[in-house]
């Protein structure tokens, strides 16, 4: 004998199969919103603009103005860098999502090495970590070292976490500030529109 479900039961599987329902319809219209925006982008031209990231006519100026050792216990000003881009990286050999952005950081370093200078101040490493980690990743940019200067941190932060990464123009403005990870693509963009 087949027994019929009761009504709490029934109600239920109405439930799911609505919000199932909900569900393919909401995708849906989300995958033909995100077809239509690609689809309504204009195609490049040989006119257009290849610097579409600009610095904003107020961005306030990066403080430059400290010196901090590397690991050499060389003093390095960051001021001397100004007329190039300076791009300044906060992170630290314990976070993954700094580790995974210094491969891209490094190639870029190469590719723009004659207007762009990357500057790695470690929030809280010491040399001795920052050595090897240099080498694994073959380093060609500045590792700074950052433990005990709080004054760097507050002045460009205060920093909630890391990796924080700032772009800086050629005049000394912060032009663009990255709170996480960022793609090589995205720094490389706001490179090449100040430069």
């Amino acid at each position: 004998m087949v027994r019929l479900a009761d009504n709490d039961s029934m109600k239920q599987m109405q439930n799911l199969w609505i919000y199932r329902f909900g569900v393919v319809i909401t995708l849906t219209l989300l995958m033909v919103a995100v077809a239509c925006s690609s689809n309504s982008q204009p195609e490049a031209t040989k006119d257009d603009n290849p610097k579409a990231f600009a610095c904003a006519p107020d961005a306030e100026d990066a403080p430059l103005d400290f010196t901090l050792k590397d690991m050499d216990d060389n003093d390095v000003t960051l001021a001397s860098f100004k007329g190039k881009v300076i791009l300044v990286n906060f992170w630290a050999t314990w976070c993954a999502p700094c580790k995974a952005e210094i491969p891209a950081f490094v190639e870029l370093q190469e590719q723009y090495s004659d207007d762009l200078q990357i500057l790695g101040i470690s929030v809280d490493d010491t040399v001795e970590d920052m050595r090897p980690y240099a080498a694994e990743f073959k380093v060609n940019y500045p590792f700074l070292v950052g433990l005990g200067r709080q004054d760097v941190e507050d002045a460009y932060g205060p920093l909630f976490g890391i990796p924080q990464s700032f772009v800086i123009s050629r005049d000394g403005k912060i032009c663009k500030k990255h709170a996480g990870i960022a793609s090589k693509q995205q720094f490389e963009e706001e490179i090449k529109g100040l430069l």
